[in-house]
């Protein structure tokens, strides 16, 4: 049998990629820059989109008073003093305490007794459980204007609360429709074989719910907290509806459009006081969006 060897030269043209070859990685390197310059460019575009209403409310807030009317958006001079004006206007630290009560009282309430719920939904099978699903489901999607006449006299009259934020903290001690949904979604995802290991360890079902369940659903449970904080913190109709007659019951939502009727010309403090409502959330948004972002991405894997 014979053996053919190549000659160098030969051998070195074979090893050499192909003109074609060559021409062609280069264009899909081409077209991969291209795609990625295309993609996020589009993203800075839409960042700027949501972006630029907050850098105008910022700015405005940072205006003098005769320039607030102007077309200029930039400051000629940084009025810094415009915050501590809104901050000591009178009833705005009533409003902030108030805020925080609903916010953080109402959310505490809402997750805590939503989990139980939740958990009950989700890892027990008993009879009527897909209808108690479905009246969830159809309390999460009944707005609250069409029950707010008979809630209203059941709190005014029965229990003498109006004038207080009390009629919309209490109810959330019996869960939220919403966090409930949230929280069965994402309880559904973890494997029963959790659960049943330690009920033959000799867990009881609230043991297990605690130690086992709950550790593995801290990222739903973030993320519904969340949600229920920004819902507290924005809601405007139901401190109008309970506590509109009682200025020391206001919250930052209602006391922010009684700030803008007696401040209809200073616009400048009136985004001052816009960006001293919106702080507080952003803030708290930046820090857990983590948190946020991966409950909401592993909720409502099963149905």
């Amino acid at each position: 049998m014979t053996r053919t060897t190549l000659s160098p030269v030969r051998a070195a043209m074979a090893a050499a990629p192909s003109p074609s070859g060559t021409a062609a990685r280069r264009a899909a390197r081409r077209r991969a820059a291209l795609e990625w310059i295309a993609v996020h460019a589009l993203a800075v575009a839409a960042a700027l989109f949501f972006l630029l209403p907050f850098v105008f409310v910022f700015l405005t807030a940072v205006m003098s008073d005769s320039q607030a009317l102007t077309r200029d958006l930039w400051p000629h001079t940084w009025e810094w003093g415009n915050f501590a004006t809104v901050w000591s206007t009178s009833g705005f630290l009533t409003w902030w305490r108030n805020t925080l009560l609903y916010a953080g009282l109402g959310t505490v309430l809402a997750v805590a007794s939503s989990i139980p719920v939740a958990y009950a939904l989700a890892k027990f099978r008993f009879r009527g459980r897909n209808v108690m699903m479905m009246l969830v489901i159809a309390a999460m999607m009944l707005p609250p204007q069409v029950v707010i006449v008979p809630m209203y006299l059941f709190w005014a009259r029965q229990m003498d609360l109006a004038g207080t934020l009390w009629p919309l903290i209490i109810p959330f001690a019996f869960g939220n429709a919403f966090t409930i949904f949230l929280l069965r979604q994402f309880l559904l995802t973890i494997p029963r074989e959790y659960t049943e290991a330690a009920r033959i360890d000799g867990c009881g079902e609230f043991r297990t719910m605690i130690k086992v369940v709950l550790p593995m659903a801290r990222p739903a449970i973030a993320a519904s907290a969340l949600f229920h904080f920004f819902y507290c913190w924005n809601d405007y109709f139901g401190p109008q509806i309970y506590a509109s007659e009682n200025p020391a019951a206001w919250t930052l939502s209602y006391g922010l459009e009684s700030f803008k009727g007696s401040h209809h010309t200073d616009w400048n403090l009136t985004m001052a006081a816009t960006v001293l409502v919106m702080a507080p959330v952003i803030v708290v948004f930046f820090f857990a969006q983590k948190a946020f972002v991966e409950g909401v991405t592993l909720t409502g894997v099963k149905g």
